[in-house]
């Protein structure tokens, strides 16, 4: 629904309820909406950019009666000046947002860059990452953004994680464990493998990546040439409680002998397969304490 928003759709992009959203624009003309044919109420690709940029100097502390006085290249220069400054995560959140709707590269590296600077590499992904990928992933399911502006965060995202990795070289850590990360059949989101990918090389220990949509039967392959101590994986695309235990079971016979560990956040647990053997909804900063006493 690339060009036509509504005042929800600009509620969920930006964080500014939609009543604070109308009386603004009653009390200070910021946006000015467009109407249909059938004369619905929509907002323009510029209206957003607006309000996301008038969201970030919000959430930085200027009162809504400074900021409407901005036109849109005041707005929009104000909004990179404050982005060298020591600002919160939440704020970085948003400018990903913003880069991310105006498929602006130059202001994502800039944003990474000043990010991976404050807080080191790994802070930045649990800080700012995660927490941006998971409102893309709210945004995305209610049709709030195009699933191509997805995609270009998410490439850009990937690019700087494969160059951390090879950034840590083959690990020849004697007794270090050894990893087998994969994504199941249909899965495709593999930034947080990737993720995981980095954090066990960089604690010293072996990665085998088979990456994205891999049947389990050719896992099992792998791990007859070479033996693996843990099986990660991630199941972000399926829905019911069934459909996890039945991938989890799978797992879970085809590896008599490994730890499994499941990455992403299953939000309902209950019902879920309990095994000694399975460690379910590991977050990064978790896995990290794991690996250091391996």
């Amino acid at each position: 629904m690339t060009g036509q928003y509504s005042i929800k759709d600009l509620e969920r992009l930006s964080g500014i309820k939609a009543h604070t959203l109308r009386i603004w624009e009653k009390r200070y003309g910021i946006i000015v909406p467009s109407r249909t044919d059938t004369n619905i109420r929509y907002y323009t690709d510029e209206e957003l950019r607006k309000v996301l940029n008038i969201a970030i100097l919000n959430n930085y502390g200027i009162k809504i009666s400074k900021i409407v006085g901005l036109n849109s290249e005041e707005l929009r220069e104000k909004v990179v000046e404050i982005g060298n400054e020591d600002v919160s995560e939440q704020v970085q959140v948003e400018r990903l947002v913003v880069s991310m709707v105006e498929m602006d590269e130059f202001r994502f590296e800039k944003i990474l860059v000043n990010c991976t600077i404050r807080l080191g590499f790994e802070e930045t992904m649990m800080k700012v990452i995660y927490p941006f990928f998971k409102k893309v992933g709210l945004l995305w399911q209610t049709e709030a953004i195009n699933p191509a502006q997805e995609h270009f965060i998410s490439n850009l995202i990937r690019q700087k994680l494969i160059v951390a990795i090879d950034g840590q070289g083959i690990a020849n850590q004697t007794g270090g464990k050894k990893f087998l990360l994969f994504l199941p059949e249909g899965e495709l989101h593999e930034i947080g493998l990737l993720f995981y990918s980095y954090l066990i090389q960089k604690a010293g220990h072996k990665v085998i990546y088979l990456g994205q949509s891999v049947p389990v039967n050719d896992v099992v392959a792998v791990n007859a040439v070479s033996p693996a101590d843990y099986i990660l994986t991630s199941v972000m695309s399926l829905c019911t409680t069934d459909d996890i235990n039945t991938l989890l079971q799978k797992i879970l016979n085809s590896f008599p002998e490994q730890e499994i560990i499941i990455t992403n956040r299953i939000e309902n647990t209950e019902g879920l397969i309990k095994h000694k053997r399975l460690k379910v909804n590991i977050a990064p900063g978790d896995f990290k304490r794991m690996l250091a006493v391996l």
